[in-house]
């Protein structure tokens, strides 16, 4: 059985995996938003500069959606989700699922609500700023 904080952000990611985005109950009002490695990256704190920020970011890109692959629980505030993003570019027309970039989102909870939510677009990237070694994954055949 999960914690409530896991199954917070599972409710939060089942959302976004099919391209819903408009809930924000989950969000404590001073929430800080961080989006990396990206050109539009940045840090937005308080629930109306994190929206505005998450909105035009979404305003980017045409179905955009996110796949799941796993959740880790790194402690008593964090929760950690990878997966994998798909959308393509309004302006741009590139094609995310080609790429096929594996990010992490990371969950900071309070109280039942999300305190810091950071975006990573390179799970890599994700992991050594969190100090986590990645986990052994069976290579695929």
């Amino acid at each position: 059985m999960g914690s409530a904080n896991l199954d917070l952000v599972r409710s939060i990611c089942a959302e976004w995996e099919h391209g819903r985005y408009g809930s924000v109950e989950w969000a404590h009002p001073e929430i800080e938003l961080v989006i990396e490695d990206l050109p539009t990256s940045g840090s937005w704190k308080g629930g109306a500069a994190a929206m505005e920020a998450w909105r035009q970011f979404l305003d980017a890109w045409q179905d955009h959606q996110i796949d799941v692959e796993e959740y880790r629980e790194l402690d008593g505030e964090r929760v950690l989700a990878y997966g994998s993003f798909r959308a393509r570019g309004k302006a741009s027309g590139v094609d995310l699922e080609q790429l096929r970039p594996t990010g992490a989102t990371l969950f900071q909870i309070r109280d039942g609500q999300v305190i810091k939510l950071v975006v990573y677009f390179d799970r890599e990237h994700a992991l050594a700023d969190l100090g986590l070694v990645p986990e052994a994954r069976p290579q695929d055949s």
